[in-house]
């Protein structure tokens, strides 16, 4: 019997619009990778492909916090990937997942019939992924759980519902708030603020760590 697969997705973005450098959080990819790589199978995706831009407020965060985790994943020879394997220094194309992931299959409407999806968070998320096409489309025909850390629920603003509505509408959700974002300094050098975001998109913004009604879980 296979064992079940999740696609990590990163951002591809290294800077903010005003240049602040970003990229994808270290801590935040690490985690989840450390306490379920014995148990799935992780492939790993971004915009641009190749190896996507480490966020070093992630990296300051890790030495910072003596993260063993993060420690870890950056030793973890398969999870860097290779030519063959996707990792997060050999990440695929979004563009080319639904080719390239044969443990996908679609159906004729479009939904995935076997895999997971995770939105790693950092800032960069809601540069590029929150208005990537085939990011936003990976998500929603997922049919799956789509999972979101941080900034991650930034990259779903523009997921809507098998009827056309926004996935938050009506709905709690967990994400970074505007008052971490005042407290890092970036409010004012973000595209937009994920808070303000879902509550325009009409979701009820929640604290706490993990909260989405349906099948996403922001956290």
């Amino acid at each position: 019997m296979s064992r079940p697969r999740i696609l990590f997705i990163l951002t591809s973005a290294d800077k903010l619009p005003d240049g602040t450098p970003t990229g994808w959080f270290l801590p935040e990819a690490a985690n989840p990778y450390v306490h379920l790589s014995p148990h799935v199978d992780i492939d790993w995706a971004s915009p641009k492909g190749g190896a996507p831009p480490l966020d070093p407020a992630g990296i300051k965060h890790a030495r910072k916090h003596l993260d063993e985790e993060s420690r870890l994943l950056m030793e973890d020879e398969k999870a860097k990937g290779n030519e063959k394997q996707s990792g997060y220094e050999h990440t695929m194309k979004l563009s080319e997942v639904r080719r390239a992931l044969r443990y996908i299959h679609y159906d004729t409407d479009g939904s995935v019939d076997d895999s997971e999806e995770g939105l790693v968070g950092g800032h960069g998320p809601v540069v590029d992924l929150a208005r990537d096409q085939d990011s936003i489309n990976l998500a929603a025909h997922n049919g799956k759980v789509v999972a979101a850390v941080c900034h991650g629920p930034g990259a779903l603003v523009e997921v809507k519902d098998k009827n056309g509505a926004s996935i938050f509408a009506g709905n709690k959700a967990t994400a970074f708030s505007n008052q971490e974002e005042h407290e890092v300094g970036l409010a004012d050098k973000v595209p937009f603020l994920v808070e303000d975001k879902i509550k325009e998109l009409g979701g009820q913004p929640k604290p706490g760590k993990r909260t989405l009604d349906g099948s996403g879980h922001p956290g």
